[in-house]
């Protein structure tokens, strides 16, 4: 594999598919499936355990990692616990050394460029840590001495509490965390603290072959910081803009590539509580919002809510909000342990040590996975233009979605369902999804249906799983359903059928079946507002 470029930017990264990775939490250096964590405290995981685990990542079909913050945090044992998801920094300058040493993190970037893979790192750009033995009070001292380059009170906003998450000013100025551990905001106004962020992000990305960065809480500095923090790095970066309103989220993509909050709330209750139509309003109200659909990421978990599997256990729904992931518009990004349908709720929960599934490749989400990305990644490698090309709505009803992405030949049809498992068999006819006469394959499940002479396909849709068509004809190459990749083997991962649940023996129709809802509780999806300081 040619190694890659370390300087890479929005156009290389739209083809990319990200893992992301909790450092501390995906592989054991000794290789143990069975070392207990405790979920508040480190538990063990390094840069030298992952690399020994790419093959596992790598055989997923994923082109790219995203990891923790590598910088030092606090090391104290607080009553939050520990600093293992590198989000309380303390010196910008040292590395974490309970992830490893600076030459393992180089290691790890050395290792994934080797395999064609990108790098993304998580960056912390609101705030510093400090850990009091209680409340902050106005009166109360921070020793600013400790921090590394921000060592002088006059680097950070005066002391406030953030009391309105709905304005701008008092949740871009004031501190997040204000007991125990506290986060002094950063004056990212201040042209000093402005050329300071802008030395450090560039020695780190140049000194560590960074190929991407993630903007933690990109929303709560000043809109102005960004471009040129993003200019100073030299790569492509995904901020995080926390945010359901897709013109809230959309109005940062002139400075920076984001993660699609916009999509991913409605993307939640599509596949949970019944709202496909909401989740195609949500994707059209985004294209129209944001400037470049190719530059935001697609995720249906992330380390600071809770899994798809905490809302609903049932198996065929995951497959769907996982297929979506993959194969909507934009980067698709997979958090550890999705591809294991683990269930963990709310912070620290949802941040399991993945060494206790024993990577196991033979799990239904990891096979479909594979499958998806393997897909994806045919097409782009056939026709360039795919990531470029806008998905189109061919079919809609409340419980069903039917969507065409990629140039005419190297199309990916794909109909999602959230009827759930117990959805009833029937028989869904879907216009002009490919050319007329044109055999197409289900990559889910291996089988064949032939557009008619008007191009209209017949899917047989049943307990509930999600199919994904693409032409048969250019199918060769990509190691799917029997056939070669380009190196000649077989795709074992990729052609395992295990991702396909058993389907019911119902034969009822679809108005039979009913639609599967699991309602879910507004407060489920805002739960991190109410622990605001765990989404830091």
């Amino acid at each position: 594999m040619v190694k890659v470029s370390s300087a890479a930017l929005a156009a290389d990264w739209a083809s990319r598919s990200i893992y992301q990775v909790m450092t501390d939490r995906f592989a054991l250096i000794n290789g143990s499936s069975t070392s207990p964590c405790d979920v508040n405290k480190y538990c063990g995981g390094t840069w030298e355990a992952v690399i020994n685990n790419l093959d596992y990542i790598q055989g997923m079909g994923f082109t790219a990692i995203q990891i923790s913050p590598v910088d030092k945090n606090i090391p104290q044992d607080t009553p939050y616990g520990e600093s293992y998801h590198g989000y309380w920094p303390m010196d910008k300058y040292s590395v974490n050394t309970n992830f490893g040493t600076p030459q393992d993190l180089k290691n790890l970037a050395d290792a994934l460029h080797n395999r064609g893979m990108y790098l993304m790192v998580d960056v912390v750009i609101n705030d510093m840590a400090f850990e009091i033995p209680g409340t902050l009070t106005a009166n109360a001292t921070v020793d600013y001495t400790q921090f590394n380059p921000f060592n002088d009170q006059k680097y950070f906003h005066p002391f406030c509490t953030i009391t309105n998450w709905d304005n701008e000013t008092n949740y871009q100025d004031c501190w997040f965390e204000t007991e125990y551990v506290v986060l002094p905001d950063l004056y990212t106004e201040s042209p000093d603290v402005v050329s300071l962020f802008s030395t450090w992000i560039s020695g780190l990305v140049a000194n560590y072959s960074i190929d991407g960065l993630r903007i933690d809480a990109a929303k709560h500095v000043n809109e102005g910081f960004l471009p040129g923090f993003v200019q100073a790095s030299g790569v492509f970066t995904l901020g995080e803009v926390d945010s359901a309103g897709p013109a809230d989220v959309c109005k940062y993509s002139n400075s920076t590539g984001l993660e699609n909050y916009a999509v991913y709330y409605p993307l939640i209750q599509a596949f949970t509580a019944g709202d496909m139509v909401d989740l195609s309003k949500a994707i059209a109200a985004v294209n129209n919002s944001c400037k470049d659909f190719t530059q935001l990421a697609t995720f249906a978990e992330d380390h600071d809510y809770p899994r798809f599997a905490s809302y609903t256990p049932d198996m065929a729904l995951a497959m769907n909000a996982l297929t979506f992931t993959i194969l909507a518009d934009g980067i698709p990004r997979v958090y550890y342990g999705q591809e294991q349908h683990f269930n963990g709720n709310s912070t620290p929960n949802n941040r399991e040590p993945l060494w206790t599934s024993n990577y196991d490749t033979t799990a239904p989400l990891y096979n479909l996975t594979a499958k998806l990305n393997t897909l994806r990644n045919h097409a782009i490698n056939v026709d360039s233009r795919y990531t470029g090309n806008h998905t189109t709505q061919l079919y809609l009803d409340n419980s069903t979605m039917v969507t065409t992405k990629g140039p005419q030949g190297v199309n990916i049809v794909t109909a999602f369902s959230n009827q759930g498992s117990k959805g009833g068999s029937y028989n869904l006819t879907v216009p002009n999804a490919f050319a007329p006469g044109t055999q197409v394959m289900d990559v889910v499940n291996c089988t064949t249906i032939t557009a008619d002479a008007g191009g209209n396909i017949t899917i047989p849709m049943g307990a509930g799983i999600p199919h994904v068509y693409f032409p048969t004809f250019n199918l060769n190459g990509s190691g799917l359903c029997g056939t070669t990749n380009t190196t000649g083997t077989t795709n074992n991962a990729a052609n395992n059928t295990s991702s396909s649940p058993s389907k019911s023996s119902t034969t009822a129709k679809k108005s039979e079946g009913g639609l599967v809802q699991f309602h879910v509780p507004t407060f489920a999806l805002c739960i991190v507002i109410a622990f605001g300081f765990w989404l830091i």
